[in-house]
């Protein structure tokens, strides 16, 4: 164990840091990953799922600008999921052809 402590001397070791690490390190996972999904209501449910883990995140170290961002982002996804569940959200025809055109 001492070489950990000497390989990472600022590693912090309090179970409650390495959770809170480990939940934002899963937040930017999940933001990487959902910008790769091509179903949107997947990419919503993971952007929010994400959001949140990242919320948590800037709750814990304090950061203001940081946490009304990822509130914004993780309720625009929700929006967006709710729209998109109840049949609001729609594209138009010209998107879906440039869509398939690709």
């Amino acid at each position: 164990m001492n070489f950990l402590f000497n390989l990472f001397p600022g590693l912090p070791w309090d179970h409650t840091v390495i959770v809170i690490n480990m939940v934002a390190m899963a937040g930017a996972t999940l933001h990487i990953y959902g910008v790769f999904l091509e179903t949107e209501k997947r990419r919503d449910l993971v952007f929010i799922l994400g959001g949140v883990c990242l919320f948590i995140y800037a709750l814990w170290i304090n950061n203001k600008i940081f946490m009304l961002a990822m509130a914004g982002f993780t309720a625009g996804s929700l929006i967006e999921f709710i729209e998109i569940m109840t049949g609001h959200h729609k594209h138009s025809q010209k998107e879906i052809e440039n869509y398939e055109k690709k």
